[in-house]
């Protein structure tokens, strides 16, 4: 990880790097959730170029995206902080559409931050809306079974029923999760992180946002400098473990995956890094004969800072 991390400190792809980092790991994210998003539609999709309509997980898997967007946008003890933690642990497992906050000398990202932050609020409703079909067709089938089900009634938080269980504590368990994180402040930060990983996994924090976790561990790693220059894809490593190994009963070898997801998220992000780089280099040889106002250059910039699922 540290070594990755020192390859994009000097890195000519840097940008390109991380922006399809973000998409790489918002897919993950769902696929360990057992839902497929291809990485096309989510390209689409936040380019507001959808070629149907969008799915639920689709926009779960956007919500993952813009998440560590704006985690990495932030300062790097950000996310874990009060605040940070406020905003990204709202209602509906999503970012509060007004939370959007450019930092000080940064007005320049201020339209960018709007932006977003209208997407946030179409995103959240409709991701919101899918939520509560779902959740009405399974009342309405555990209805025509004939089981019991009790009658609906409103939270004092306002937070609807229907779609959050009553009993679910999120200030409680987020409290635990902390806990356990300054408990480990003197472990080192790889395996401080896998505790984390584990315990989030564990204690199950969040009823509707069970990809936060990483996401927050992720954002420990760059705090504590092993990442600093990038948010670590923990999904995308988690990917590549065994569903046997990452739900073990044993808690150590839970523990030994999450090391090796963390282990795997590192040699991911190299091998992508050596990919844009060969791709930079083999569409560089094609410029040797260019002519002197050829923008062929610029292009080539231009393609591997975007967000393309391929450099071109």
């Amino acid at each position: 990880m540290a070594r990755l991390d020192e390859r994009l400190h000097r890195s000519p792809v840097r940008d390109g790097f991380v922006e399809r980092q973000h998409f790489a790991d918002a897919a993950a994210a769902l696929w360990l959730e057992g839902e497929l998003v291809h990485l096309e539609d989510l390209v689409l999709h936040d380019a507001h170029m959808d070629i149907r309509t969008p799915t639920h997980e689709l926009t779960q898997a956007h919500a993952v995206l813009r998440t560590r967007r704006r985690i990495f946008a932030q300062k790097p003890d950000w996310a874990l902080s009060r605040d940070g933690l406020t905003q990204l642990t709202g209602r509906c497992g999503a970012m509060p559409a007004g939370g959007q906050k450019s930092r000080e000398g940064e007005g320049a990202e201020a339209g960018t931050v709007e932006a977003d932050s209208r997407d946030d609020v179409e995103d959240d409703l409709l991701a919101e809306e899918f939520a509560e079909i779902d959740a009405v067709l399974a009342r309405s089938s555990k209805l025509l079974s004939g089981a019991d089900v009790p009658a609906r009634t409103q939270r004092a938080d306002e937070r609807p029923d229907l779609i959050y269980d009553l009993d679910w504590n999120e200030d409680e368990r987020l409290g635990e999760w902390q806990h356990v994180m300054a408990r480990t402040r003197d472990l080192p930060v790889a395996l401080r992180g896998a505790i984390l990983l584990e315990v989030w996994q564990d204690i199950e924090v969040l009823q509707h946002a069970t990809w936060l976790g990483p996401l927050l561990v992720a954002a420990l790693l760059r705090q504590e400098g092993l990442a600093a220059g990038h948010l670590a894809c923990l999904h995308l490593g988690a990917k590549n473990i065994p569903r046997e190994r990452r739900r073990a009963r044993n808690r150590s070898d839970r523990l030994l995956a999450a090391l090796d997801a963390i282990h795997d998220a590192a040699v991911a992000g190299l091998k992508e890094h050596d990919r844009l780089v060969l791709a930079k280099s083999q569409m560089e040889r094609r410029l040797k004969q260019r002519r002197s106002n050829s923008k062929l250059a610029d292009l080539i910039e231009l393609v591997l800072s975007r967000r393309s699922s391929r450099p071109a």
